[in-house]
């Protein structure tokens, strides 16, 4: 079950550092979704995250920086999804991967990418009042109807308000794996957070 750990949108002491143990301690993918962020002030924050860890960075914006740091990938927001008119250029390697809120969309644009988040599978644990419209039961029956499909499936991996005691359940309904924000970084002290949710996960 794969694990991939987001950042908080806001600024975090020590933050680089904190992302840099959680690399070391084997995250296999993490996300930097800073929307406040110029350019100039993301390439900052990779920069400060030592140079093996970038191929395990995916960028949400900035594909340029994508290409230029030789990082992990690209994760395309609502408005730069609908925006586009064909697939970006990626490198070898490079991943290509998008948020969607109902099943609907990942059947429809399924052959895009190379993972997708649904969200928010539980009540969101950083934003107040993003409830959870989905019934796992309905998730997993949609999933397995998603894998029996011929050609490419991107991996579905769930987003939203999880926490350790709910990664059984995301197991269970099918999903590849999951996304975690608050659960990581609302904690007073991220890096054991994370360990927690590895060991869960069998990572």
């Amino acid at each position: 079950m794969q694990l991939i750990v987001i950042s908080s949108p806001e600024a975090v002491a020590h933050e680089a550092a904190l992302m840099s143990e959680i690399l070391a301690a084997g995250l296999p993918r993490l996300h930097l979704r800073k929307p406040a962020f110029s350019p100039p002030e993301m390439a900052d924050l990779v920069a400060q995250i030592p140079a093996r860890y970038h191929a395990r960075l995916v960028l949400h914006g900035h594909p340029a920086l994508v290409s230029d740091m030789k990082l992990g990938g690209l994760h395309l927001t609502t408005s730069a999804r609908n925006a586009l008119t064909s697939r970006p250029e990626l490198a070898a390697g490079q991943k290509l991967s998008t948020s969607f809120h109902t099943l609907a969309e990942i059947r429809q644009h399924r052959r895009k990418y190379d993972y997708v988040f649904l969200s928010p599978v539980f009540d969101s644990l950083s934003k107040r009042d993003y409830a959870s419209g989905f019934e796992l039961s309905t998730v997993a029956e949609a999933l397995q109807r998603l894998r029996q499909r011929a050609g490419h499936v991107p991996q579905v991996l769930a987003l939203g308000g999880v926490e350790a005691h709910r990664l059984a359940a995301v197991r269970q309904a099918g999903f590849a794996g999951a996304a975690v924000l608050g659960a990581v970084w609302q904690s007073p002290d991220p890096v054991a957070a994370f360990r927690a949710l590895q060991a869960l996960s069998g990572q």
